[in-house]
């Protein structure tokens, strides 16, 4: 059975990924900052509990153990920074959004690395987004080009980078960042546009790639997202 961590799982696009997955017949850890809530999402789905703080060195350590081994990590934990205007977004603002979105992930990455190179069809799936791609950003026709979201678009263009050079990296791996594109969720205020159900489509399918998958994409529902 393929062993499945998704961090950030008790609710909003995570949980809905480990719904999914579930659903594939994988064995899902739900990793929870909170863990009553996590207790209460792995309850509700029967997925398991491991209580993880991404950007606490000691609480990932811990989650490594519980966990063992590991085909599938999904890096879903992640902060917006709120709505801040430029002219308004401070360090502190960027290293809060970094601490958990980049930092969270590399930090999360790295202590698995070894249970995901035992494995024999290992798979990366990095949460990002469409406003994180600077071709998007900077393309007068697209929606990403509207917003100015300084802290969030930075950090998720940040991800994109990791996760080409964690492919180059290992290439025994499926490493991919995928857009699941705006979904209403509490991490937008349920300002998004399609449902749970719709933004999970495109992270589910990269966990569920094998080992003669693509590395080094970027991909939403519709296909390839440029970088």
């Amino acid at each position: 059975m393929t062993t499945t961590l998704i961090t950030g799982g008790n609710k909003g696009l995570g949980r809905e990924t480990a719904r999914q997955l579930l659903a594939h017949g994988h064995d899902v850890w739900i990793g929870a900052r909170d863990a009553e809530r996590g207790r209460r999402a792995g309850d509700e789905l029967g997925a398991r509990l491991v209580q993880l703080d991404v950007t606490d060195d000691a609480s990932v350590a811990a989650a490594v153990a519980t966990v063992g081994d590991l085909d599938v990590l999904v890096n879903n934990a992640g902060v917006s920074g709120g709505l801040a205007a430029p002219a308004d977004v401070t360090a502190d603002l960027m290293r809060t959004v970094f601490d958990t979105t980049v930092f969270g992930l590399v930090r999360v990455t790295r202590a698995f690395l070894p249970a995901l190179l035992r494995s024999t069809a290992a798979t990366l799936v990095n949460v990002s987004s469409g406003v994180g791609s600077l071709t998007l950003a900077t393309d007068p026709g697209s929606m990403a080009s509207r917003y100015q979201l300084v802290a969030y678009s930075s950090a998720k263009a940040a991800v994109n980078m990791v996760t080409v050079q964690y492919a180059k990296a290992f290439p025994q791996l499926r490493v991919n960042c995928v857009d699941p594109g705006f979904t209403a969720t509490d991490f937008n205020g349920h300002r998004g546009v399609q449902t749970v159900e719709e933004g999970a489509r495109a992270i589910v399918r990269a966990a569920l790639l094998g080992p003669d998958g693509p590395t080094g994409t970027f991909f939403d529902d519709s296909g390839t997202v440029p970088w």
